[in-house]
């Protein structure tokens, strides 16, 4: 492990214990708001941003910053992507689910370089558990290599996230799934969904919405560890490109299968 990677690790372990778990099931009603129907943001996401900015900043000062909650203030700031070197954070993956009391939900983090993501990072600050990738040097877990695998249902298990899917695309995926397809539930947090998806917990995982702070870093790391991510039409994900549609899966053979049932 590089010192790069080590002093991100140990910046987000650090919020993690300082920041996000003294508020977990300990949310007062006035910190909790909806930033848009059927988002939510709480102090700890705000909070969390900061902190994460000012510890990233000192690691890397020409690197710019893009976090979720700035862009939800200045949805510019997100072409900035495109350009030069950033950090793109999302403070806490899963706020609906944190505001909830439930688990799971992490923290994501990715360094994009003119678009193309080089490293990421994803904590669980309930058990800890830590995964990174780097751009051709593969992926690790708690810094043990991992290989992405399948989970050897005899169905492939399938998360999919199917709520910004158009109503009559969404039944028709659902009726072509049929029989072809474990359904299991989805955590509804990337930062638990890609990681299922290389521990062979789910086989296949399925997004609308890809916004890049919920994807690049999962992405990377289910690339790095031999599983694959594309858009539907086969082409490859870029944080910097506004599209919709994605398919993740345990292996390229798998990802064939997903995109045959799925996308007809």
């Amino acid at each position: 492990m590089d010192a790069l990677t080590r002093s991100v690790a140990d910046l987000m372990r650090q919020v993690a214990a300082e920041v996000i778990m003294p508020r977990f099931r300990n949310l007062a009603a006035h910190e909790v708001e909806e930033k848009s129907a059927g988002e939510q943001v709480t102090i700890a996401d705000k909070e969390s941003e900061a902190r994460l900015n000012e510890g990233l900043a000192r690691l890397l000062p020409e690197a710019g910053l893009i976090g979720e909650e700035a862009c939800a203030a200045d949805p510019g700031l997100i072409n900035k992507l495109s350009s030069g070197l950033n950090w793109l954070i999302d403070p806490i993956d899963g706020t609906s689910n944190f505001a909830s009391g439930n688990p799971p939900f992490g923290i994501m983090i990715a360094l994009v370089d003119g678009g193309e993501t080089q490293a990421s990072w994803m904590l669980d600050p309930i058990t800890g558990r830590l995964c990174h990738a780097a751009l051709g040097k593969g992926a690790t877990i708690d810094g043990d290599r991992v290989h992405a695998r399948e989970s050897g249902a005899p169905l492939p298990i399938a998360g999919l996230s199917l709520l910004f899917v158009d109503p009559d695309r969404r039944q028709g995926m659902i009726d072509r799934a049929e029989g072809k397809l474990t359904m299991a539930p989805i955590p509804r947090c990337a930062a638990e969904q890609y990681p299922r998806i290389v521990l062979g917990q789910h086989d296949i995982a399925l997004f609308e919405r890809t916004l890049a702070w919920d994807h690049a870093p999962g992405v990377l790391f289910v690339n790095e560890a031999g599983g694959r991510v594309a858009r539907p039409d086969g082409s490859a994900y870029r944080p910097d490109q506004d599209r919709k549609g994605m398919l993740a899966a345990s292996s390229p053979a798998m990802w064939d299968v997903g995109a045959a049932i799925l996308y007809g």
